[in-house]
């Protein structure tokens, strides 16, 4: 049984600006325990399937440091490969924040998203699509500031949570302890809270009704509401 907070209330969000100092872009993005170090990087030129587009890119980079969790996890780099979690986030949380971008206004530049997790309690995909989408808000505005773009090419606002079903309760925001004992475990990313980008759902542990889904749906969109206003608050436009 959840006792810290109500079902349907996030964790603690806390959205920190300029962590780095180095990148166009930083942010240290917390929801709960779980923090997210997630910095922007613009650089110009693009990958050679968009020369002479005139359209710009954004892409992600997801890693977990060795000591996020309680236990220390080799570094994939010494490996020699990464695993097949850090890729699918990878690509998530790219597909994700390009949802959000006029690659017609970024030109022939690219933003690359790094979210490192500092410190894992669930959700960390959540949480560095949500961080991340501030860093690359930020990393664009520096840009305009520059004159380097004419216009911020980031249209949209995107924000990302989590919901499960944990013995028969509906919870917004799961921690790791949640998580790892769910029936049902669903990842949630929207635009502008109210169109859907992208919904990861599966029955861990029992198969889950079109009733239940709406229900997580529905607490899901609550959930990134408050980030959105969150994410506005941080940029100075709420």
């Amino acid at each position: 049984m959840r006792t810290d907070r109500p079902g349907d209330r996030m964790r603690p969000v806390t959205l920190t600006r300029d962590y780095v100092m180095h990148p166009e872009g930083s942010v240290l993005c917390e929801f709960g325990n779980t923090k997210v170090l997630c910095n922007a990087s613009f650089s110009q030129g693009v990958p050679p399937f968009l020369k002479d587009s005139g359209r710009g890119w954004v892409t992600a980079e997801y890693a977990m440091l060795p000591r996020a969790t309680n236990t220390r996890n080799q570094r994939e780099s010494k490996r020699g490969k990464e695993d097949g979690r850090t890729m699918e986030i990878s690509r998530l949380i790219g597909r994700s924040l390009r949802a959000a971008v006029d690659f017609e206004k970024l030109g022939e530049n690219t933003i690359i998203i790094d979210c490192d997790v500092l410190q894992a309690d669930g959700g960390t995909r959540t949480a560095a699509i949500t961080g991340g989408f501030c860093a690359l808000y930020i990393a664009a505005e520096r840009m305009v500031e520059k004159g380097v773009l004419a216009e911020n090419p980031v249209q949209d606002f995107v924000g990302a949570v989590s919901i499960g079903i944990v013995d028969g309760q509906y919870l917004l925001d799961l921690q790791y302890t949640e998580d790892s004992a769910a029936d049902v475990d669903l990842n949630l990313v929207m635009k502008n809270g109210a169109d859907i980008i992208e919904i990861q759902g599966c029955a861990e542990g029992a198969a889950f009704s079109r009733d239940g889904l709406d229900r997580m749906l529905d607490l899901g969109v609550r959930g990134i509401e408050n980030l959105l206003a969150a994410q506005k608050r941080l940029l100075g436009l709420a």
